[in-house]
């Protein structure tokens, strides 16, 4: 028994990250609107160390369409715009000596799209994420109720078990919905 619910605390963690998972790869998603995200993940060169861009330089945000990223050291500016540039965001950084500007053009319909698609698509590796841990735990279940958990109790966990995965699914519907909806928003 005290396996079985080692078991769906499991799998629930497991659920949880996939739906974590999710949310973080749809912040990277452009929307239209300047969001620091776009740029927090890209690793720039410090003196030979791939270093996160937002532990050498302040990135803000300072109007709906703007992003500055200013260095700590002026001598950063290349490799950061050449990071950016590389990085293939859709966005040309606007280098002045102080600051890089990037400023974030609104989606064509077409884009919109794409964009969605990319959405449904994170949505549905989420949703695989979750069943599968379904699948393991499943699995786990049945090989206890063959070695000796009673029936109802395997079938009760089963059923807990399918119930906490159409939870999952609900809430990663859900927060594909509302993605889809800030993209199509104009």
């Amino acid at each position: 028994m005290e396996d079985i619910s080692k078991t769906m605390a499991d799998a629930k963690a497991h659920m949880e990250k996939a739906l974590e998972h999710l949310e973080h790869e749809l912040v990277k998603l452009r929307t239209g609107k300047a969001n620091t995200a776009l740029v927090a993940d890209l690793l720039v060169d410090y003196y030979g160390t791939p270093t996160p861009l937002p532990q050498i330089a302040n990135i803000q945000v300072s109007d709906a369409r703007t992003i500055i990223i200013q260095p700590w050291e002026r001598n950063m500016l290349g490799p950061i715009e050449r990071v950016l540039i590389n990085a293939n965001l859709g966005i040309t950084p606007a280098n002045d000596g102080e600051v890089i500007r990037l400023s974030v053009p609104p989606l064509t319909e077409e884009r919109r799209k794409e964009l969605v698609k990319k959405a449904k698509h994170a949505g549905e590796e989420s949703k695989v994420g979750v069943r599968t841990a379904r699948h393991k735990a499943l699995d786990h279940i049945k090989k206890a109720m063959k070695e000796g958990v009673p029936e109802d109790i395997g079938k009760r966990k089963e059923t807990e078990l399918q119930d906490m995965v159409n939870k999952f699914v609900e809430q990663v519907d859900k927060i594909i919905a509302s993605k889809e909806k800030e993209i199509m928003t104009v």
